[in-house]
């Protein structure tokens, strides 16, 4: 079993900044890759960005892509998500996810086996 649990949402104009971070337990945290999904109201989830156990392999959704920064500290157990230039349209709740097959960067929802509980994100315009 995996327990993961997001933090660092909250309100942020146009422009702005955030930091999210997901806190693994459980198991070893190099043993899977990591993902970050959001789902806004009305809409379905949506990929955002993944990475695999080393680092070495990193996915980002188009609509991210030179925007938000996935990284990850094997020694802390935690992913992060970096979001500069936030935009009204990233509002949502962000979800971290752990893929026990740890070697890819996979944007499918599906392939993940363990979900967080989520966190806000709200961008005002």
């Amino acid at each position: 079993q995996v327990q993961l649990v997001e933090s660092g949402g909250g309100l942020v104009q146009a422009g702005g900044s955030l930091r999210l971070s997901c806190a693994a337990s459980g198991r070893t945290f190099s043993s899977y890759a990591m993902g970050w999904f959001r789902q806004a109201p009305g809409k379905e989830r949506e990929f955002v960005a993944a990475i695999n156990w080393s680092g070495s392999s990193i996915n980002y959704a188009g609509s991210v892509k030179g925007r938000f920064t996935i990284s990850r500290d094997n020694a802390k157990n935690t992913v992060y998500l970096q979001m500069n230039s936030l935009k009204p349209e990233d509002t949502a709740v962000y979800y971290c996810a752990a893929n026990l097959e740890k070697y890819g960067s996979s944007s499918r929802g599906s392939e993940y086996d363990y979900w967080g509980q989520g966190t806000q994100v709200t961008v005002s315009s």
